[in-house]
């Protein structure tokens, strides 16, 4: 092999790592040790039993749109965050799914949150939500600062998209890191809604 081949070879290998790593990914497990009272479902939901479950860190801060949120505001309504870019393949094709399911669920008290991340500017973060129909808040989050809040060895975003489902007490019930059908939104959303 030639030099120029084998600069040319090592330049792409280190580019396909490097996009590897800042790309969509499929997540891993919960970092931590011990018991993190989790069980992974045969659909690759995590989910956690009532009464083991952890709280979700403050989530606040400005909106894609120039606002501001709070998602302890929601407090007694089941929340649905999606951690989303709109650079992420993924992200566009689960974002039809999160519009519809947003939209069937919000009269019965489900709040969806976006969490828009790794976007250089909101311009295009707002283009995304317009495009697919999203009509729920995102927060801003270019560097993934609000990811950086959940405990290690929770049920936590680690990958984009991922979803979390937090109960009506603000706890974490559920997790995908993963880009969800409509179906797998449900199987996600539905039994954290019945819960009394």
């Amino acid at each position: 092999m030639s030099t120029r081949s084998r600069a040319l070879l090592l330049g792409a290998t280190a580019a396909a790592a490097a996009l590897t790593l800042s790309a969509c990914g499929n997540g891993g497990t919960s970092g931590g040790g011990g018991n993190t009272n989790f069980v992974t479902g045969k659909d690759g939901i995590d989910t956690v039993a009532q009464g083991h479950r952890a709280a979700a860190p403050d989530l606040s801060g400005k909106t894609i749109d120039g606002g501001t949120l709070d998602v302890a505001d929601y407090k007694g309504k089941v929340v649905v965050i999606n951690v989303w870019g709109s650079w992420c393949s993924p992200c566009r094709a689960e974002a039809p799914n999160f519009a519809a399911v947003s939209k069937e669920y919000a009269s019965k008290g489900v709040q969806f949150v976006g969490i828009n991340t790794r976007d250089t500017s909101t311009g295009s973060a707002v283009a995304f939500e317009k495009q697919n129909g999203i009509d729920y808040p995102s927060l801003y989050d270019p560097t993934g600062k609000l990811m950086l809040r959940f405990k290690k060895g929770t049920l936590n975003p680690q990958a984009i998209p991922s979803t979390l489902v937090l109960d009506r007490q603000g706890k974490i019930a559920a997790r995908s890191l993963a880009a969800l059908s409509e179906e797998s939104l449900l199987k996600m959303v539905k039994p954290v809604v019945a819960e009394k």
